[in-house]
């Protein structure tokens, strides 16, 4: 299945009920997605994309102190097989769960619970615009709370010339919508 969240498809519809939880910001509802509306196999292609800075990466890599060459050296990536600096991976992987967010899990999650099969299968680079999309593996009851799911996606980035940049898949705590 295939969806298009742009524009948000409730937009017409009568509005959820507010969260009472103070993952509440702002006075407003949150547009993320509440536990029952995931199904597997939807794959939502997010509207949002970037163009990466190399202040950015400079930044990224500075706050984390990744003393990396091939991100912060352009003398040092310059002689490297890239022949320029390489945007820092957590940077990448960053944006492209950052970049889900608004259409899958703002103010709908109570946390991430792990991320696997993290890959780079080709490096980023200044100037690059990552758009993202985000597949539902699976959605399953939590055993322990009926407030709340577990929804597994599957995260992939790419850049302007669709070549996949990084995956990720991701299990994260989902709010169930308030009966």
């Amino acid at each position: 299945m295939s969806v298009n969240r742009h524009p948000h498809p409730r937009c017409c519809r009568t509005p959820p009920p507010r969260l009472s939880s103070p993952l509440q910001r702002g006075g407003g509802d949150m547009p993320g997605l509440y536990f029952e509306e995931f199904e597997p196999g939807a794959v939502i292609r997010h509207s949002l994309t970037k163009s990466v800075t190399e202040s950015d990466n400079m930044f990224f890599s500075v706050m984390t102190l990744n003393p990396q060459p091939l991100h912060i050296d352009f003398d040092f990536a310059a002689r490297s097989e890239w022949g320029k600096p390489l945007v820092n991976s957590l940077f990448t992987l960053g944006l492209m769960i950052g970049i889900s967010v608004h259409d899958t899990t703002l103010g709908t999650t109570i946390g991430n619970l792990g991320m696997t099969e993290t890959v780079f299968p080709h490096p980023l680079f200044h100037g690059d615009t990552v758009r993202v999309e985000t597949e539902v593996l699976s959605v399953r009851e939590s055993k322990s709370k009926p407030d709340r799911g577990i929804v597994e996606f599957e995260h992939r980035a790419y850049n302007q010339n669709d070549v996949l940049v990084a995956r990720c898949v991701r299990q994260a705590m989902m709010l169930k919508r308030k009966a």
